[in-house]
């Protein structure tokens, strides 16, 4: 490629290679507290470069590129079958971190020494199995993690955390047939006194994994429980965080009254998912398993939470059932479900995180039954100058489900960060104009499987975002679906 010299073109910002003609640009730098500053030197993220060359307040007579919204064409995830780069190799891995509480954890690429870390936190139920695609892929190019919380996935208890006396074994055998469930005794054992699955003990858990696992700070990645957490983490450890990103996060877990914030509330709640689980609470869980573990239940769960129905889901789903069979699996579940909530809740971590400048990026999908974009939404109107992505079609698990799509906006988000603000957040091409204006549409296509493209469409809205907009576009694209499937 040529080198121009600042002189041919001494008042542009960016100059742009496309259909073989020289376009000027300008572009910025996201500061971290919420503000941009032009940038003098700007490197294009995407399928052209770019070189500033020079500095202007005044770009709005300069031309834009004339495919400036046409299809855009990113890579596909790594096949060796189809001769494409080779996917990163999977290593998978345990540590002790307390008494019979092993963390089950996966990574890749760790040959990238100098490359940035990447941890990958999951929603509830799932493992990290469930960011196969993002290990492969991201893998090549940076150090990724990815790990089961605890009471979830692979990280259940290796020993039952009660005692069980014959008797009792008899009368709790848990559902016929089947081995007696953990957690279901008269006592609790002595490593697993005042043991509860919580965000709190989620939050510990991240911070072990970052400080004594990984070694330094990280871009941290959540999807639904995962993103809570994430951004939990991100709100008291600051200092080891570089990035977030959250994948249809959810904004509220935990029911229970909190004992650290609301002593005197949470005393009126006898039993806060502790061990052993109280006899009225086992009958209950017992119904309640065996209705969510049969398989049946489980991919109904899954197809109501991926929109495109043609995704592979067979690995995901016989991984989610195994993990059911555990027989810690069942107190496990209701010790999560009657914990109590974060010391923060998820209002006060993104407060905190926004005090502390913390760069959050938001990757939702649109289509989404549980967690709908409108709470993405909100977070964007907390954080006006926050990235945020909207894919469609897509649902609760973006990274699963359109992974090609957010494993590219998670190269662009952390080159961006990487280089100060100089290489162009994704979509945000055109500069500062189209980052303030409401939002920008592109529709994205990749190779999926042999000899076959899919595409999807991505949005970026910007600093000038109206929320209630939001929500009335919300409510238009709502009725349109009602009134849509009334006449067919």
């Amino acid at each position: 490629m040529e080198i121009i010299s600042q002189n041919l073109l001494p008042q542009c910002s960016l100059v742009t290679w496309s259909s073989n003609r020289l376009v000027p640009y300008r572009s910025n730098i996201l500061l971290p507290g919420g503000g941009i500053k032009k940038s003098r030197f700007v490197i294009r993220n995407g399928t052209s470069d770019g070189y500033v060359v020079g500095e202007n307040e005044d770009l709005g007579s300069l031309a834009r590129r004339g495919d400036s919204r046409s299809k855009l064409l990113i890579p596909g995830l790594p096949d060796q079958s189809n001769g494409e780069a080779s996917a990163a190799r999977i290593t998978p891995s345990h540590c002790e971190w307390k008494p019979n509480l092993s963390v089950h954890y996966e990574k890749s690429g760790c040959d990238n020494v100098e490359a940035p870390a990447v941890l990958f936190l999951p929603g509830f139920g799932v493992g990290s199995f469930h960011y196969e695609k993002q290990l492969t892929d991201l893998g090549r190019d940076y150090r990724v993690w990815a790990v089961d919380f605890v009471g979830q996935g692979l990280s259940l208890p290796t020993q039952d955390p009660t005692t069980t006396s014959d008797t009792m074994s008899e009368e709790s055998s848990g559902l016929e047939d089947s081995e007696p469930f953990w957690g279901f005794g008269d006592e609790a054992q002595p490593w697993a006194d005042q043991l509860v699955y919580s965000l709190d003990l989620w939050r510990e858990q991240v911070q072990y994994i970052v400080e004594e696992v990984i070694g330094e700070p990280v871009y941290i990645a959540g999807n639904s429980l995962g993103g809570y957490v994430a951004l939990y983490f991100a709100a008291t450890h600051p200092h080891l965080v570089k990035g977030v990103t959250l994948l249809n996060a959810t904004p509220f877990w935990g029911f229970f009254p909190n004992p650290v914030r609301s002593p005197r509330l949470a005393r009126l709640f006898p039993w806060s998912g502790t061990f052993p689980l109280p006899a009225r609470v086992k009958k209950l869980t017992e119904l309640v398993w065996q209705k969510i573990s049969d398989p049946e239940s489980i991919a109904e769960i899954l197809k109501q939470v991926y929109k495109d129905h043609s995704t592979d889901v067979d690995k995901v789903f016989s991984r989610i059932v195994e993990i059911t069979q555990h027989p810690a699996a069942a107190a496990s579940f209701a010790s999560i479900m009657f914990a109590p909530g974060g010391e923060l809740s998820f209002s006060e971590a993104l407060s905190r995180c926004k005090e502390n400048n913390v760069q959050i990026c938001l990757m939702y999908g649109r289509e989404d039954p549980w967690v709908g974009p409108i709470w993405g939404k909100k977070i964007k109107k907390e954080l006006p100058y926050a990235p945020y992505y909207e894919i469609s079609p897509a649902g609760h698990c973006p990274h699963d489900e359109v992974p090609e799509v957010v494993n590219y906006l998670m190269r662009g988000w952390i080159k961006h960060l990487e280089s100060g603000g100089f290489e162009a957040l994704p979509l945000l091409e055109d500069g500062e104009e189209d980052w303030e204006q409401s939002s920008i549409a592109r529709e994205m296509e990749f190779p999926r499987g042999e000899g076959w493209k899919k595409s999807v469409k991505l949005w970026l809205y910007g600093s000038k975002y109206s929320f209630w907009g939001g929500v009335g576009e919300a409510f238009r694209a709502s009725l349109v679906r009602v009134l849509r499937g009334r006449s067919v």
